[in-house]
């Protein structure tokens, strides 16, 4: 069974874990804004805890996105770094990936609509369905959207924080009956990329991304200047 090392950094909420067979070891830190100081200590602490060495891993894995746009760099940039150091394969996981994993392995669901705060007033959102295969079908994939267009097929489990940051949108429907506490987590993300390794779906160090589904967050003084002009023209024709 490979050992593989996980990092996810997509949200508030900052873990690493490493899997070895059916056995995993984690850590977790909170804040968002002390991720890329807490990540390499608590990997430190865990090849420490499982006597190794980070050479002795497989691969390396991470939460690729969508999420907090520094947390998915933070943790593309450090499995980055230390796969070239160690020449390993890297394994990128979506993290709405590993939220249905979790939803699925905690509340037995078999048909999971992961729902995650992208800030904004929007949501990342998707959904999934687990069967005879081992890791999570997907039914529809990742998108971003306003909270109330998340419309899933038929009547999943929903999980994720976006439920709790805009429940007004959800009160009354069966969305409002999620478990919100599920979050993107490096023991999902590793488990998850133990299959992928298995598959032979690795990239290289160089060629690990984080995934965006919001192509820009920011205008600049003169794109907001010919937006509001635009606008203004409009409004005057």
């Amino acid at each position: 069974m490979p050992i593989i090392l996980a990092i996810e950094t997509s949200s508030e909420l900052a873990s690493c874990a490493l899997l070895r067979g059916e056995s995993v070891l984690s850590r977790v830190s909170s804040g968002v804004r002390t991720h890329s100081q807490s990540v390499l200590p608590m990997i430190q602490e865990l090849l420490a805890e499982a006597g190794i060495a980070l050479r002795d891993c497989d691969a390396i894995t991470y939460g690729s996105g969508p999420g907090s746009f520094t947390g998915v760099r933070t943790a593309c940039g450090v499995a980055q770094g230390l796969a070239f150091g160690a020449r390993l394969p890297v394994v990128p996981v979506v993290t709405l990936d590993a939220m249905a994993l979790a939803c699925h392995q905690q509340h037995g669901a078999q048909d999971v609509l992961t729902v995650l705060d992208a800030r904004m007033g929007e949501v990342y959102w998707a959904q999934y369905r687990f069967g005879d295969q081992a890791g999570p079908q997907t039914v529809l994939a990742p998108v971003l959207s306003a909270p109330a267009a998340v419309q899933p097929e038929g009547t999943p489990v929903a999980c994720g924080n976006g439920l709790s940051a805009y429940a007004e949108a959800y009160a009354g429907t069966a969305l409002a009956q999620g478990y919100a506490d599920i979050m993107p987590h490096a023991e999902q993300i590793a488990r998850l990329a133990a299959l992928a390794f298995a598959a032979g779906q690795t990239v290289a160090a160089a060629d690990a991304q984080p995934l965006y589904l919001r192509n820009k967050i920011a205008y600049t003084q003169a794109e907001r200047a010919a937006m509001a002009a635009a606008k203004a023209a409009e409004g005057g024709a």
